[in-house]
């Protein structure tokens, strides 16, 4: 019989930060009792690291406890190899006995020596030991992995191929386990992650071919593009194995996370696919569709300079101006910039040396009758934005600013603006969101030697509830407002309503007598 290992709450927290409620816990733990499912791998266990991860990082005995209370599966907790010594297996292990029956372990494969050494301490405790074995797909490169393959014997209870970028077919899954049956003798485990969305033909491939556990996430949350999904896998094993699912409760486990599915939007995209394709990183991706606004050309750029191992593809002039301009105002892409469009030009119109850098073209073309001097922050998705805002870019004539290179995104300049296109050779107020819309605004204004600096059309998102994505690039400009008001000495004020932290005027008031 095959046997299914749910690791829903260790996977999916890549998204809720290991953290779940307890109506979603409680819920998924009653659902999954009348499923056949083998084990429940509910979190890490970790020594403390930097930042906050949440309980299903760290799992609490008395969590634990809970949830052995009210299980009636084995439960998992799982080891990140890179983080986990040695000396630190009895603080984190030895009050898991009794409660819980498998200790896994992620791992590198250039790790593996290092793991076998920990699998050997785990099993002084009495554990089952599952190695999950990252980045199959470049196995066959991994010489020195391959002929210590053989030392695993006796040490692993279960030994997992993972496809960690989501981009192996079946022929890689079946020469894959060849590779690992020609070394050892252990059982053998299938992890997908479902970025060519190929998760569930991988896993049946697998079975077919001498695996005997894999695993499944809810709804498929998991990492980047996740996983494959637990509702399909046991649909998939009714018909073919005969299991005996008790739908009505997989449906309701599935309604169980479907709030969050809509919160965080997991599952596979054009970057996530290509991603998997080339075998690259997820990390990367999983932050440029979350919590950033690149468009797919400028994720698919980056991809590709990673693949190619280039920096970027184009160098530019940098952006010195030669005279400082004792007034910007910042236009960012908030309603606020329309719905004050008229005050606003009436403020700019009162200075002819004002000069206007636009955050975002969003709203650009509102203010493009205006003679003042117009900057572009040309960032993300922006040179793309700007063609389709203002239609016919042949008469355009201001400059557009890009990010220090190298640039991560790729460059992607349209080509009638390419003579009057600079880069900025340093952020210098933080080095953290160098390539956001915001940061690269804020240095515009402190190379042009900016005495005033005003800020129009950043709403901060005025309707409730905001999105994950609002609530991070919220947090991200109020980062970066301070941390520019501490390193140029002075203030940033909005002049249009705003929900930051910051000084506001009215636009109003500064045209009142005219």
């Amino acid at each position: 019989m095959i046997k299914i290992l749910d690791c829903t709450l260790r996977d999916g927290g890549y998204y809720t930060n290991w953290d779940f409620s307890d109506e979603v816990v409680d819920n998924y733990i009653k659902c999954t009792n009348n499923l056949p499912i083998e084990y429940l791998e509910v979190g890490y266990r970790s020594t403390p690291i930097k930042g906050y991860l949440g309980r299903y990082f760290y799992l609490p005995i008395y969590e634990l406890e809970k949830i052995k209370s009210l299980s009636q599966k084995k439960l998992v907790i799982i080891l990140n190899e890179k983080d986990t010594r040695l000396e630190d297996l009895k603080e984190l292990l030895q009050p898991l006995q009794g409660i819980v029956s498998m200790i896994r372990i992620a791992l590198d494969p250039q790790n593996l020596l290092r793991a076998i050494k920990l699998a050997e301490g785990i099993k002084v405790y009495g554990f089952e030991v599952g190695f999950n074995v990252m980045y199959m797909s470049k196995w066959k490169s991994y010489l020195d992995f391959q002929s210590n393959l053989s030392k695993v014997s006796g040490v692993a209870d279960y030994f997992y191929m993972v496809d960690s970028y989501g981009g192996v077919f079946p022929q890689d899954v079946i020469d894959t386990i060849a590779l690992v049956k020609s070394h050892l003798n252990v059982k053998l485990g299938f992890h997908g992650h479902n970025n060519l969305e190929l998760a569930l033909i991988n896993t049946l491939t697998a079975i077919d071919h001498g695996v005997e556990i894999v695993d499944s996430t809810v709804t498929g949350m998991g990492r980047g593009a996740g996983n494959l999904k637990t509702e399909l896998l046991l649909t998939a094993f009714n018909n073919r194995f005969n299991f005996d699912v008790d739908f009505n409760s997989l449906g309701d486990l599935v309604n169980t996370f479907s709030g969050l599915h809509r919160k965080y939007e997991w599952g596979t995209n054009l970057p996530y696919m290509i991603s998997g394709a080339n075998s690259l990183p997820q990390k990367d991706v999983m932050d440029w569709v979350t919590t950033r606004f690149y468009s797919f050309n400028s994720i698919i750029q980056a991809l590709q300079n990673q693949k190619e191992k280039v920096k970027d593809n184009e160098q530019l002039p940098l952006f010195k101006p030669s005279i400082s301009k004792k007034r910007v105002v910042i236009i960012g892409g908030g309603k606020g910039a329309c719905e004050h469009v008229e005050a606003v030009k009436e403020f700019i119109r009162t200075d002819a040396e004002i000069t206007i850098v636009h955050a975002s073209s969003k709203n650009a073309f509102s203010y493009q009758d205006l003679e003042n001097e117009q900057i572009f922050c040309l960032v993300g998705n922006e040179g793309h934005r700007m063609e389709k805002v203002f239609n016919d870019l042949g008469s355009f004539n201001g400059q557009t600013v890009l990010p220090p290179f190298p640039r991560k995104m790729g460059t992607y300049i349209p080509a009638c603006v390419r003579d009057n296109s600079f880069e900025l050779e340093n952020v210098d107020f933080t080095d953290k969101y160098q390539d956001s819309h915001t940061a690269l605004a804020l240095q515009i204004t402190y190379e042009l030697g900016a005495e005033e600096i005003y800020l129009v059309g950043y709403d901060g998102y005025n309707e409730f509830p905001i999105t994950e994505k609002e609530r991070q690039l919220t947090a991200e400009n109020e980062f970066l407002f301070h941390r520019f008001t501490v390193f140029n000495n002075k203030d940033v004020i909005a002049i249009t309503p705003t929900r930051y932290e910051i000084p506001v005027n009215s636009v109003y008031s500064m045209i009142y007598d005219k």
